[in-house]
């Protein structure tokens, strides 16, 4: 998820033709190759692909297909996306960089636990007898997840989800040395990245539990978030097509091989097999990056346009609330299996009518919660951008 994204900056008054300096080779191919150059503004192509792996992490929610962690890998390419935006961040100084970023990721989670948590207080949610203090002091979790917060059974699906926000709070800390890393040896760098998940695998298991957890997400999505560095420092345009086809096919063949060689439960889901997530990600964003059409044709078409900017202003609240929609849903089909007319012309036994009810409720969140995004971002709060 990465997550939070700013609104889409306009772009600038061309200079006059005469105004233009000379520029050397380097810099012209820099030039090019930066993301959004052409606009001055934000890469929508970036932007649609983000806005794609939104509606997969949604879909996979509701029908589980294990296919579809192979057909697009989304929370590697989010990785990918919010590493190559961290990467243009860290221009400026780091601290005040990531205090950015943990204030425009804090507000909306904070919004969403004060609804979840009260719930699953209402639920019976409580502290063990002997252990109050300890449970209180977990629930700092809820309000800086560097560890996965605290909950009951009953909420678990709609909190099962806050591991992304957890692992991008980890890179988003990590990442002014991992920047540093990566640019003094950025091919070594992205090999060695690979080590952690390898090593946690087969040779090494990392402790059961919440640390355990934290360390093979971050080992899982390590190379995702350096190739965001790669293509922000525009690494990924410099590699000759060839190489770049050769490498993502031998990294999503080994993926793939292990994915269907050590299946979880008897089945090939990658979100459930770590060491064949990160190696089928890793290929699948290589060729994501490398190959890009340009896609600032979209701003020409005003209703796709805008779509594609409220689904990227709005990324962190429909990825935190997405849950609680589909979780919604069934008792507001069940509500509707009472209506005559409803059980009569609406195909309520379908789950694409569950996924349709789903986006609904999704909007629904939007216009309710989705202007603390704004304020996180200190804007003026609009219910849509």
């Amino acid at each position: 998820m990465t997550v939070t994204t700013p609104a889409t900056a306009p772009a600038p008054a061309p200079a006059p033709a005469d105004a233009v300096p000379l520029t050397t080779r380097a810099s012209r191919r820099r030039a090019r190759t930066a993301p959004g150059a052409a606009t001055g503004g934000r890469d929508r192509y970036l932007d649609i692909l983000r806005m794609f792996a939104m509606i997969r992490v949604v879909t996979y929610h509701t029908f589980g297909w294990a296919w579809l962690s192979l057909v697009f890998p989304s929370m590697g390419v989010m990785f990918a996306l919010a590493g190559s935006l961290m990467a243009r961040s860290l221009g400026r100084p780091a601290l005040g960089v990531i205090r950015g970023r943990m204030r425009r990721l804090l507000p909306p989670l904070w919004a969403f636990g004060i609804v979840v948590v009260l719930a699953m207080m209402v639920h019976g949610w409580a502290p063990p007898e002997h252990h109050i203090g300890r449970w209180w002091l977990r629930m700092l979790l809820w309000v800086i997840p560097i560890g996965d917060p605290p909950g009951n059974a009953w909420g678990a699906q709609a909190t099962d989800i806050l591991w992304y926000l957890r692992t991008y709070l980890w890179f988003v800390l990590l990442s002014p040395l991992l920047l540093k890393a990566f640019r003094l040896s950025r091919g070594v760098t992205l090999v060695l990245s690979l080590v952690p998940i390898v090593v946690m695998s087969t040779v090494w298991s990392p402790p059961d539990g919440r640390i355990g957890s934290i360390l093979f997400d971050l080992a899982t999505f390590l190379t995702c978030w350096l190739l965001g560095f790669a293509h922000r420092d525009g690494l990924v345009d410099r590699l000759h097509p060839g190489v770049v086809l050769l490498l993502a096919a031998a990294t999503m063949a080994f993926g793939g091989w292990y994915g269907l060689t050590h299946q979880s439960d008897g089945s090939y889901d990658l979100n459930e097999i770590p060491l064949a997530q990160a190696f089928w990600s890793v290929g699948f964003v290589l060729l994501l990056l490398r190959f890009r059409p340009d896609m600032d044709w979209v701003r020409r078409i005003k209703p796709l346009d805008r779509t594609v900017t409220i689904f990227n202003s709005r990324a962190v609240t429909i990825y935190l609330w997405h849950e609680i929609a589909l979780i919604v849903s069934v008792p507001l089909i069940d509500l509707m299996w009472q209506v005559r007319a409803f059980e009569l012309s609406l195909p309520l036994d379908s789950m694409w009518f569950q996924f349709g009810v789903a986006w609904v409720l999704i909007a629904v969140a939007v216009l309710l919660v989705g202007w603390v995004e704004d304020v996180a971002a200190k804007k003026r709060p609009r219910l849509l951008p």
